[in-house]
């Protein structure tokens, strides 16, 4: 009875942020197919399979799944290679039978050894690209398909701004300003914040279908076109609704090019999956540490789902799952909620939908963008020393000049660099009791920790258990990375408050030197007990 009633609390919470990645979800799941070169539902299946199926199994609470930017080349690639999209299917399966297996065999632990600073430059560097992907919508230029996860994919052609200053529609900019004043009115103004199940995002969609119809109804020049709508497929008979469906071709397997690509299609979901719930953590408010076996498997599932019923491939996705956590969801019960929703309105107000501008939808994902970008980002990192800041811009400036992956990998390099130029031979020791029957456990920190020995100390605090007590000594530490350091702060203000931990922190100093540098890394840990 308790769950249950828990479960409807969970519901009414999140159905707002439910709501606003819907409204984010949608456009994305139709652009993405379409630069997939696939059906243009198959994308919007594999966002409710992403929102249902994986939301339920997944313990992420922030995380949203759906079809990623970050497959578009390889997806569409492999059809044009295969010929048909029955045929591509079959790859979809077995990516998803590959990621239960690196579920299984407990492969989401890597995750554990992506620093911060990446992971920020990561998010940094998706919030530029959102921003600069969107302007064009936002002034009524809808010629690029949404999705595309590098600005520069196609080499920065110059001749592309002269056509977009003179595809700008009127119409567009003004529904775009008006979007963009009640989605920052709604961040603002106390009164309408509280207004939790009329979140901004929906208002500014049905103001934006409102003044567009207003448009059209006085001939207005400023009435926007269908090319600037949403754009989905209206089924008219039961045929149309069988039609929605595309079940796989199995003489797929038979093909060696179907398991190349399944393989490759299993590698980099799971990349991007784990960059993304590490990213998604990180923006959680609670700091609460997603399970990211569990994950995998959820995605493999989720895969085998979508690809047998006529969706692209997967995986947790980083604009989604951002706006999940700016629209103030407390529970995956946001992600379950989205995928309901894109089911129902799919399937019974196609033509409603159809009616939303494109510019409405630009303005939320700007402010999205913004947020994940904002200036106070960087100063973070400058103020943390160039050791920090370093690996961190060229991570931004990687990520929006090449794509995800290449831009983590870079920023990820430096990072090792720079810890190699220091001192990494030194021992870590980790002392500590059997955490299931320790009510008292210690944490002995070496001379110098490292971000690389962020997972092992990450593991133990996750297990501790409610009402138990925990001393970290730092009395020898010389050197800590600001990665282990925020990550201990976490635990002692917020999750030992929560679950009755006291926590006894020994020895810590109020700012740590960046590695073979004079300049101070300025993370202050509280030094009183948490209770």
């Amino acid at each position: 009875m308790q769950k249950s009633k828990s479960l409807i609390g969970g519901i009414k919470e999140n159905f707002p942020s439910g709501l606003v990645v819907f409204l984010v979800a949608l456009p994305l799941c139709l652009g993405i197919a379409l630069a997939s070169g696939a059906p243009p539902l198959s994308g919007v299946i594999a966002g409710i399979v992403g929102g249902i199926v994986v939301g339920f199994i997944s313990n992420s609470n922030i995380s949203v799944s759906g079809p990623a930017a970050g497959l578009t080349a390889i997806v569409l690639v492999a059809i044009t290679d295969l010929g048909a999209f029955e045929l591509f299917l079959c790859a979809g399966i077995i990516a998803g039978i590959l990621q239960l297996i690196l579920g299984f065999i407990r492969a989401g632990s890597i995750s554990n050894y992506f620093p911060n600073n990446v992971i920020e430059g990561m998010l940094a560097g998706i919030g530029i690209i959102i921003i600069l992907k969107q302007i064009p919508h936002a002034l009524g230029f809808d010629s690029d398909y949404e999705g595309h996860e590098s600005i520069f994919d196609k080499g920065l052609n110059f001749g592309y701004f002269s056509e977009l200053g003179a595809a700008i529609t009127p119409g567009a900019i003004i529904i775009t300003l008006v979007s963009v004043a009640i989605l920052l009115a709604w961040d603002h103004i106390t009164v309408l914040k509280r207004l939790k199940l009329l979140p901004g995002a929906l208002v500014a969609v049905i103001v934006g279908i409102l003044l567009n119809e207003f448009f059209k109804l006085t001939g207005s020049s400023l009435a926007i076109t269908e090319k600037h709508l949403v754009t989905l497929p209206v089924p008219q008979s039961l045929d149309d609704f069988k039609n929605l469906i595309t079940f796989p071709d199995f003489n797929g397997f038979t093909n060696p090019k179907v398991w190349i690509t399944g393989a490759t299609i299993a590698i980099v979901a799971s990349i991007e999956t784990l960059l993304c719930i590490e990213a998604s953590d990180r923006l959680d408010v609670k700091r609460r540490i997603t399970d990211t076996n569990l994950e995998l498997k959820a995605q493999g599932i989720g895969n085998l789902v979508s690809s047998f019923i006529g969706g692209l491939p997967m995986t947790s996705v980083v604009v989604r799952s951002s706006a999940n956590a700016n629209a103030g969801a407390t529970s995956k019960s946001s992600a379950i909620i989205h995928g309901v929703l894109l089911l129902i309105c799919v399937l019974s107000i196609p033509f409603i939908l159809n009616l939303i501008p494109l510019a409405t939808l630009a303005a939320v994902l700007i402010l999205v963008g913004y947020k994940l970008a904002k200036p106070a980002t960087f100063k973070h990192f400058w103020h943390n020393g160039k050791y920090q800041f370093i690996p961190f811009v060229a991570t931004v400036l990687a990520v929006v000049f090449t794509d995800l992956l290449k831009g983590v990998g870079i920023g990820l390099l430096i990072s090792v660099f720079y810890i190699l130029q220091g001192n990494m031979k030194r021992a870590y020791y980790l002392s500590k009791e059997t955490l299931n029957d320790a009510d008292e456990i210690t944490i002995k920190l070496a001379e110098e920790v490292s971000f690389l020995n962020k997972a092992a100390i990450k593991k133990t605090l996750k297990n501790v258990k409610s009402g138990s007590k925990v001393i970290i000594d730092a009395k020898t530490t010389s050197y800590i990375t600001t990665d282990v350091l925020e990550m201990i702060q976490d635990f002692a203000n917020v999750r030992a408050k929560e679950e009755d931990i006291e926590v006894e922190l020994l020895g810590f100093k109020t700012s740590y030197r960046d590695y073979a540098s004079d300049e101070d890394s300025h993370v202050i840990v509280n030094h009183k007990r948490a209770m």
